[in-house]
């Protein structure tokens, strides 16, 4: 004979049933629901890159690959080049991170090995200050207080120092405007350097307190724990860090355009106007008056943002050989 279950015993077991299928319903859900964020990470990239393929399309049918080279820039005879913007962005960005990161680094370094505590905390604050700060704050005070400053002190000093050399003076020649390429690198410098150190400070605050002290106990100084030590138990962050703050300098638009002087040439000196990709963008799309001049502006973001995956990749690549050694 068999034993005939109490209705007690039967209501505890569908309620552990039913507690079961709600368990697996839910997260059923949970991870299609983790997947379509997934999903619409790629597809608003897919869709960023097609909307401007789409609509640069004029632009690359009219002037091929050509449009990457050439440097002229006339919306009054419909003739566009994307070199001189290219050039500007890329010298701007380089400029900015050759200032930049030493000043990062060196910030950080203070601030984990040798800053008292009782002065942690407002540079610390001060830092992150810094990077909250809009970037047309930046460039207001880049126009209105560093443009001045680098039109009548230095910009003439660098002239009569390095204007008379063979070479080098070719890249300190011409008149002290206060704007051009060395003004803007220096604001994207600044701009930078609060978010490559804050990732430099986390990074080296990874770092085991034991290898530090092992370091100091066998008689290193601060330089050869820093240099041998903490940057290459660091080197994925570091470099996660440099990328980051490429990344900001590469697609900074409103700081660059109040200094960089918006023209559409290349010049060899760094004193001389320029202008970027975001930059152009950001001056000419409202006075578009063709389809060719839009689409031309579209072809320059489809550019500017190939550079940044280019950039990523790059960084990707340089994190990977860094795992290996």
């Amino acid at each position: 004979m068999t034993a005939i279950q109490s209705p007690t015993v039967l209501r505890e077991d569908d309620k552990a049933a039913a507690a079961a299928r709600r368990v697996r319903l839910a997260d059923a859900i949970f991870i299609r629901a983790t997947w379509l964020c997934a999903m619409l990470v790629m597809i608003a990239l897919l869709g960023v890159f097609a909307s401007l393929l789409i609509e640069s399309l004029p632009t690359w049918r009219e002037f091929g690959i050509d449009f990457l080279w050439n440097e002229r820039w006339s919306p009054a005879k419909d003739i566009y080049g994307a070199l001189a913007p290219i050039y500007g962005t890329l010298v701007t960005s380089v400029i900015g991170l050759l200032i930049g990161v030493p000043v990062s680094f060196g910030i950080a370094i203070f601030l984990t090995e040798m800053c008292p505590p009782v002065l942690q905390r407002p540079i610390g604050t001060a830092i992150e200050l810094l990077a909250g700060i809009p970037s047309i704050i930046y460039g207001l005070w880049g126009f209105f207080v560093l443009t001045p400053i680098m039109q009548s002190i230095v910009q003439p000093a660098l002239i009569s120092s390095f204007g008379h050399l063979p070479v080098i003076g070719q890249l300190f020649s011409g008149a002290p405007y206060g704007i051009g390429v060395l003004t803007a690198g220096l604001v994207l410098a600044i701009m930078i350097i609060p978010f490559i150190t804050s990732v430099t400070r986390d990074v080296f605050g990874t770092v085991p307190v034991l290898l530090r002290e092992s370091a100091y106990g066998m008689g290193m100084t601060t330089w050869e724990v820093v240099y041998h030590i903490i940057m290459p138990y660091t080197r994925r962050g570091l470099i996660g860090g440099v990328m980051l703050g490429l990344g900001r300098a590469l697609g900074e638009t409103m700081a660059v355009t109040f200094v960089i002087g918006n023209s559409h040439r290349i010049a060899t000196s760094l004193l001389a106007p320029a202008t970027t990709i975001s930059a152009s963008i950001a001056n000419e799309f409202s006075e578009a008056t063709s389809d060719l001049y839009t689409s031309s502006l579209v072809a320059l973001g489809l550019i500017l943002f190939f550079i940044t995956f280019v950039v990523l990749a790059l960084a990707k690549w340089l994190i990977g050989r860094s795992e290996s050694f």
